[in-house]
């Protein structure tokens, strides 16, 4: 007996689990880089850069405090809030539950890789050489953050790892600036820019919301189409 075809069709591949990060920022192409200390910071914070006109932020698991301000600023409603810094499945875990809608990572681990594919979220690994971004395709990566990307070469470290990856695209975060942001934006391989000028620690402690909102205003206007 002669099957339909039709019927019984190929499985489709592995999806790439950075497909939908362009989704989930959803045109945004400047993500302020969080790192809070103190949990009453989040509410107003998040406030703050929405009012700067922000629609997405990172939240870096570099504080004990990292979760609860991750889930603080997700029930904000006015930004998508990923998480950053995660270095083990297990963290991955962790801000997922608290609301994170990507993981960024400082680097390429296949345990995180692997454990926001289950999850379902979108995983973007750091990469500073052209090895580890082509284990990266291995992995079903297609979506890498350059780190850190100034104290690597800047936008010609940048140009040149894209040229022999033309489907790549990079989110270049570390040591930009403002005075950057326009150069790597202008870079059809780049998604979106991550920096943290825009609410840094010192702004945090001195409670400057005003100042984040400035800069914020300034950056999104750049990113702007």
């Amino acid at each position: 007996m002669t099957g339909d075809p039709s019927a019984d069709p190929t499985p489709d591949p592995t999806p790439d689990p950075t497909a939908d990060l362009a989704a989930v920022l959803a045109g945004a192409r400047v993500l302020p880089v969080l790192t809070v200390r103190e949990p009453g910071a989040a509410e107003p914070l998040a406030e703050a850069l929405s009012a700067g006109g922000a629609r997405c932020a990172e939240v870096t698991f570099r504080t004990p405090a990292a979760e609860q301000v991750l889930k603080a600023m997700a029930a904000h409603g006015g930004l998508t809030v990923g998480a950053g810094t995660v270095l083990t499945a297990e963290q991955a875990e962790r801000a997922v539950a608290a609301g994170a809608r990507f993981v960024v990572s400082p680097g390429l681990d296949e345990d995180v890789v692997a454990r926001c594919r289950q999850l379902g979220v979108p995983v973007v690994p750091g990469i500073a050489t052209a090895t580890e971004l082509m284990r990266a395709l291995r992995a079903g990566i297609t979506t890498v953050k350059l780190f850190p990307a100034e104290p690597l070469g800047g936008l010609p470290a940048l140009r040149a790892l894209a040229a022999p990856f033309p489907d790549v695209r990079f989110v270049p975060t570390g040591g930009i600036g403002p005075g950057g942001l326009t150069g790597y934006l202008a870079e059809p391989a780049v998604l979106a820019v991550g920096g943290s000028w825009m609410a840094t620690p010192a702004h945090l402690d001195t409670g400057a919301y005003a100042e984040i909102r400035r800069l914020t205003a300034q950056a999104v206007e750049v990113g702007a189409p």
